[in-house]
């Protein structure tokens, strides 16, 4: 069993900064299997969606509309991520979980961080 808990969300103007923050935690086994790992956001009466991804080879993927923006990390030996997110406009308002993928198959998320970027 793998916890995320995720940090860092709050209220910013538009063109402002946030760092989220993703924290695991569970046995080193079921850490030590987690593969990729990944921020989706969702707002209000939307679809969850991908917003960045970074595998457990340090692949990197990000949605066509955070490009530029938005930068995600991760710290291998603690299975931890983060997101770097810059230039921040209304429309990235949202409930932005973390996720990850154990080598088993199973997917773990996170509680969500609320993110609102005022006009």
């Amino acid at each position: 069993q793998v916890q995320l808990v995720e940090s860092g969300g709050g209220l910013v103007q538009a063109g402002g900064s946030l760092k989220l923050s993703c924290v695991s935690a569970g046995s080193s086994s079921d850490t030590n299997g987690i593969g990729a790992m990944a921020w989706y956001r969702q707002s209000p009466g939307m679809e969850r969606e991908l917003v960045a991804r970074v595998t457990r080879y340090g692949t990197i993927t990000y949605a066509d509309s955070v490009k530029g923006r938005f930068a995600i990390s991760r710290d291998f030996q603690r299975s931890d991520i983060y997101l770097e997110m810059n230039a921040l406009e209304p429309k990235d308002t949202a409930i932005y979980y973390c996720n990850a993928v154990h080598y088993t198959g199973n997917s773990y998320w996170g509680q969500g961080t609320q993110v609102t970027v005022s006009s």
